[in-house]
């Protein structure tokens, strides 16, 4: 069974971790729209200023002012910006390569992963049916990939990496709440990407944005300050192993957006691995649920 804590809020946190999901389908929109005519570093450069600046104005009434900022653990922090960059930059890559349910499936590993790392780093307990789940849906991932068959490629394996970090810096966001600030966790993140971007823009990958764009790139650093803060404050306030499987539900609004705005439909192969994973994965959680209530 998944332990609560006395301090956990688990109704406020799945809400929300709700919100942040919410949030990131959006930036998944905007991006994968801005990113077929303007480069992944330009994107990331504006969409993580916008980012920035929101942030900041909001510190004084939201979070607590600048002062939030204050740290004592610069090495945890400067980890965590090393895995927004591999994060960042990987998923995009991807998502600007594949259909969007491709790379969000992909993407959605992450939450296994977390059940996974939970043990060895949060000492949280994971029984075992949770990590049945943790296996089925790995298996739903070589479902979709199907190994041999032609269909795994560089941006499928940046996706993966990218799901893979994201999982390192919920695992981390947990860790660290009891000492750090909302504002500290989701800003750091967000410059850091900003930094290496600058690095790699030149007058070639640089497109001056017209309306549409500045429209589609503004949402989206709007989309990802509502991501990282919901994400923060639903993982600082129940076990992770508990809430990473209702990430899973943006797949459904990423599956209906694909086909409304792009016309993509999966194939086969990447409908029976999402449906594997996301059952996977919900069926646990709700059991967990279930048992941790009645405890």
């Amino acid at each position: 069974m998944i332990h609560i804590a006395q301090n956990d809020h688990v109704g406020r946190a799945i809400s929300w971790l709700l919100f942040g999901v919410a949030g990131g389908l959006a930036l998944d929109l905007c991006a994968k729209q801005i990113l077929q005519d303007y480069s992944l570093q330009e994107f990331v450069f504006v969409r993580s200023s916008i980012a920035v600046i929101v942030f900041l104005a909001l510190a004084p009434r939201l979070f607590g002012g600048i002062r939030r900022l204050q740290t004592s653990r610069w090495r945890w922090h400067a980890l965590r910006t090393f895995l927004a960059v591999g994060v960042m930059f990987g998923f995009f890559y991807g998502l600007s390569r594949m259909p969007l349910v491709n790379a969000l499936t992909l993407g959605f590993t992450a939450p296994l992963m977390m059940t996974a790392l939970s043990v060895p780093f949060l000492g949280e307990h994971v029984g075992w049916r949770r990590w049945m789940a943790v296996t089925v849906g790995f298996s739903g991932v070589l479902i979709m990939l199907r190994p041999g068959s032609g269909e795994i490629s560089f941006a499928s394996i940046a996706v993966l990496i990218a799901a893979f970090c994201y999982a390192c810096q919920a695992i981390s966001a947990r860790y660290l709440a009891p000492t750090e600030s909302t504002l500290s966790l989701s800003l750091y993140v967000v410059i850091g990407p900003m930094f290496v971007s600058v690095l790699l823009l030149d007058n070639d990958s640089w497109l001056t944005p017209d309306v549409p764009g500045w429209l589609l790139l503004t949402g989206a650093g709007l989309s990802s300050v509502i991501a990282w803060v919901g994400l923060i404050n639903g993982y600082r306030g129940a076990p992770t192993a508990l809430l990473a499987p209702l990430e899973y539900t943006a797949l459904i609004g990423g599956a209906i957006a694909g086909y409304l705005i792009w016309d993509e439909v999966p194939d086969r192969w990447v409908v029976i691995g999402a449906m594997t994973i996301i059952v996977s994965g919900l069926y646990v959680v709700f059991r967990e649920l279930k048992v941790s209530t009645e405890a």
